[in-house]
């Protein structure tokens, strides 16, 4: 049978497969992809394949209109069934007669037979003798079957240089297309350089009357996944509403996209082949093992092959993993299907999935599975059998984890569940609530029991430990942490290598418990561990433990280590970004300490300014008690007693708050000043109710009362006493020094500055300064008579190091001046030389300031070393 060129006025063959499609009242240009199209052009076969309703046909119509190449364009749109004999063919030969190409008159006669040698030979032969390529586009060209039209292609291509092929459809048609690649010769667009971008979604969508923000246009992206058909149909259901702040998510199972997917994409599945779709989707991302495991089925991997090729939209993830996932809105229509017509299928599936992740070490995402289900008791019992409640102390519900078991409903009554949520509500900050919930697990426990193993017993003895800080008894602590450290020996190596922040959490959940009554070598020890074996990840806790060495080495007089802690905390902060309501206070709190127990009055100031705030939004852990000592000390040298006492009596209200030590030292601070303003009946009052008085600060306070109450021998005593023990702090040595210099000043002086040559020795290592300037007006005589006094004297005051040029003074310093200069020489605070001058405090600053100027000079200790070093003084 032969088909002449006639037969198409006859009604044979259809003129609207080879019409251009007209534009569409809401097109958007694509001018990118155009260039790529008429570059691709340039070279033998062009591929346009992606999802359906991604705008392919409209891609290539605008294209083709454009008129971009000057070459002849056949357009044929081809659909199934037109590859069946000759039918094919007589379309080609026909669209290439009407660019003018002269085509042979017969095609291939029997039914299903593929176009013979003869015949492709002549319609070669004619596009060769065509004095322009000629562009043959084929839309549609995957729904066509069989193999024997694009082997007829690729002998028309192979033998005729001028035929260029744009082939479009929703997968691969069956050419070798690898020769292709490998020579150079294939040009592809696919779905992800279909998908559209911001700007045109936001045009589509102004097209339709809807004018977005730019945050509701990428949500929009977010959902299609730059879609046309989607973003398409979200705008006509969007078009005439009034109101642009509403604006409703997009689903999947909205009817008129829920309509497209099934006539597009369900309704051409096989049975078996839509099963598996429904069943598969209750799966984020999953691999053919994985997705045989859920569904039961032994061909998984053949199926998701065949879904894949077909651009069912389903996509691999990354490259060569091995992973799919469906598109947004069509999981979600698959998911709501399943809800609708087998809800006892859900739960089933989302279990099998998520014992399956469990098993594979992919903790996070079958606690995901469980949610889903609704089973909060089995995601607990994964959480705990893994031994991941310490990952939950870290992150809290910020964390991966944490985030899913966010939703877990308030009122438990399993065990499992219970404790869990004591440790993220711990994570989050909360605890004191968490210290409640662990209560309630802990008899939920008793009364019910539970099946978990050993993940069950790591797991209560870790949230008992954390929970002690908050509780009566933290001295608990000290049998506790031996057996917790015992049982995390014995776990299996396996788990710990898993989770490292375990061994991290049992020292750091030490270490505060045991700072809660004591700032001793044990606490440091164990705060310190735990900063040492800290996994990445943990930084949050490693900078709290920093925080807190900060301060108790700051409280224990090791001013060095504690500034060293600070600084690292500080650091630590501004590499994770942490803003500034979560900066850690304590490292702030511990810097103005060890600035001004130097006498580092500027430096002081500034971190307590800093600090401050942070204390006042009510942070964890010794900042706010260490923050008001500092504060107190600050006021004091500034001669604002009424203040001291206002900031230490509030301070102390919240009675014997952890940590101990330092509420401790908040009333001994309220004591001395009592002793000082000479009310030693409210300051005896004070001393007796103190809950702990065998320790040395107390010792030494009480002594200072005996002295006030002209007890001195008693005083004697017990200061003596103090300097004899061993592990006493250095502050409560030096000021036992310093008070035995004041008992014996006068009435044996070589007492007094041997008593005074040890408390500058104590003093010296650390550079402390500040109890040398309380005790300076009783003392001066003694350090200015005894030459070593005044070597240590220099010392403290930062005189010593390497020589350096003197700066040349240009401007000479009045008399006013240089009798601060000699107060500043003498170590007197600010207040004092006002008041031996008989001048305001701010007179003297303002002539401070000019002596720093005209000796050029930061600091006040390197203004008296210029001045001295220039016989000024």
């Amino acid at each position: 049978m032969s088909i002449e060129p006639s037969a198409d006025s006859a009604g044979s063959l259809l003129n609207s497969k080879f019409a251009v499609p007209a534009p569409p009242p809401f097109m958007v240009d694509r001018p990118a992809l155009a260039d790529r199209l008429t570059e691709g052009v340039q070279g033998p076969l062009t591929l346009v394949t992606g999802l359906a309703g991604s705008g392919k046909t409209q891609l290539l119509a605008s294209w083709a209109r454009s008129g971009a190449v000057r070459w002849p364009i056949v357009w044929i749109a081809v659909e199934p069934g037109d590859e069946r004999g000759a039918t094919f063919w007589t379309y080609l030969i026909e669209g290439l007669r009407r660019v003018g190409v002269r085509v042979p008159a017969q095609v291939p006669a029997a039914p299903g037979a593929a176009a013979g040698r003869p015949f492709l030979a002549r319609v070669a032969a004619a596009l060769a003798a065509c004095p322009t390529p000629v562009v043959l586009v084929l839309d549609g060209a995957s729904q066509l079957a069989g193999r024997d039209w694009a082997a007829g292609l690729e002998f028309l291509q192979s033998h005729a240089s001028g035929l260029r092929l744009v082939l479009s459809g929703r997968w691969d048609p069956p050419l070798p297309l690898y020769r292709y690649r490998l020579a150079g010769e294939l040009s592809e667009i696919r779905t992800a350089d279909l998908a559209f971008r911001a700007d045109e979604a936001a045009r589509l969508l102004e097209l339709h009357g809807v004018t977005p923000t730019g945050d509701q246009v990428a949500e929009l992206l977010d959902r299609t996944e730059g879609w046309a058909a989607g973003i398409r149909l979200y705008a006509s259901a969007r078009q005439g509403c009034a109101d642009p702040a509403v604006w409703p998510g997009l689903t999947g199972n909205e009817s008129s996209v829920a309509e497209y997917f099934i006539g597009e994409v369900l309704r051409f599945q096989p049975p078996v082949m839509r099963r598996f779709l429904l069943e598969t989707s209750v799966l984020d991302t999953f691999t053919a093992e994985f997705a045989a495991a859920v569904t039961g089925r032994a061909d998984a991997g053949r199926l998701l092959a065949g879904l894949t090729r077909e651009n069912a939209f389903i996509q691999p993830v990354g490259d060569g993993t091995g992973l799919y996932r469906y598109h947004h809105l069509f999981a979600d229509l698959l998911r709501a299907q399943l809800a609708w017509a087998e809800p006892d299928q859900v739960a089933l599936l989302h279990g099998r999935a998520a014992d399956w992740l469990f098993a594979h070490g992919r903790l996070a995402d079958a606690v995901a599975q469980c949610a889903r289900a609704g089973d909060w008791e089995t995601a607990a019992t994964m959480v705990i059998e893994d031994f991941a409640v310490g990952q939950l102390v870290i992150e809290g519900s910020a964390g991966r984890l944490g985030g899913v078991l966010a939703g877990l409903p308030q009122h438990q009554t399993v065990p499992e569940t219970v404790l869990v949520r004591a440790a993220l509500t711990y994570g989050d900050g909360d605890h004191l609530r968490a210290a409640e919930q662990f209560a309630y697990a802990s008899k939920l426990l008793a009364v019910h029991g539970s099946a978990c193993g050993d993940g069950l017993t790591l797991a209560f003895h870790l949230m008992q430990l954390l929970t002690l800080p908050v509780g009566p008894e933290p001295e608990q602590v000290e049998e506790l942490a031996p057996v917790v450290k015992a049982f995390l020996a014995v776990t299996p190596e396996r788990l710990r290598t898993r989770h490292p922040e375990l061994r991290m959490l049992v020292h750091a959940a030490e270490g505060v418990a045991r700072g809660a009554y004591s700032a001793g070598d044990e606490t440091v020890d164990a705060l310190a561990e735990a900063v040492a074996t800290a996994p990445p990840g943990a930084e949050l806790v490693k900078i709290d433990c920093l925080g807190r060495l900060a301060v108790t080495e700051a409280y224990r007089g090791w001013l060095g280590r504690a500034e060293t802690y600070a600084r690292q905390a500080l650091d630590l902060a501004a590499e994770c970004g942490l803003s500034r309501d979560r900066w850690p206070a304590a490292a702030e709190v511990a810097l103005a300490w060890v600035a001004l127990e130097r006498y580092d009055i500027d430096a002081a100031d500034r971190h307590l300014r800093a600090a401050q705030p942070l204390c006042a939004t009510g942070s964890d852990g010794p900042a706010a008690l260490a923050c008001a000592v500092v504060k107190a000390r600050r006021l004091q040298i500034r001669g604002e007693t009424r203040q001291v006492m206002s900031v230490l009596v509030a301070a102390g209200e919240n009675g014997d708050e952890p940590p101990r030590w330092l509420s401790r030292e908040i009333a001994l601070s309220r004591i001395r000043l009592l002793i000082t303003a000479g009310r030693t009946a409210e300051a005896a009052e004070l001393l007796a109710g103190l809950p702990a008085t065998g320790t040395a600060d107390v010792a030494v306070t009480r002594a200072a009362l005996l002295m006030a109450q002209g007890e001195s021998g008693p005083a004697q005593d017990i200061a003596t006493a103090v300097t004899r023990a061993c592990g006493v702090p250095r502050p409560v040595v030096l000021e036992a020094w310093l008070l035995l210099a004041m008992l014996a000043e006068g009435a044996d002086d070589a007492a007094a500055r041997e008593a005074l040559r040890r408390a500058l020795t104590v003093a010296a290592p650390e550079s402390y300064r500040r109890p040398v300037h309380q005790v300076w007006n009783e003392l001066r005589r003694l350090l200015r008579d005894e030459e070593r006094s005044a070597v240590q004297q220099r010392v403290l005051s930062g005189a010593a190091g390497p020589a350096v040029a003197e700066p040349i003074v240009v401007e000479a310093l009045s008399r006013r001046e240089l009798d601060v200069l000699r107060g500043m020489a003498e170590m007197l605070p600010t207040e004092e030389i006002a008041a031996s001058m008989y001048v305001s405090v701010n007179t003297v600053k303002t002539h401070v300031r000019n002596i720093l100027r005209k000796l050029s000079a930061s600091r006040r200790n390197e203004a008296v070393r210029r001045a001295r070093s220039l016989k000024l003084i």
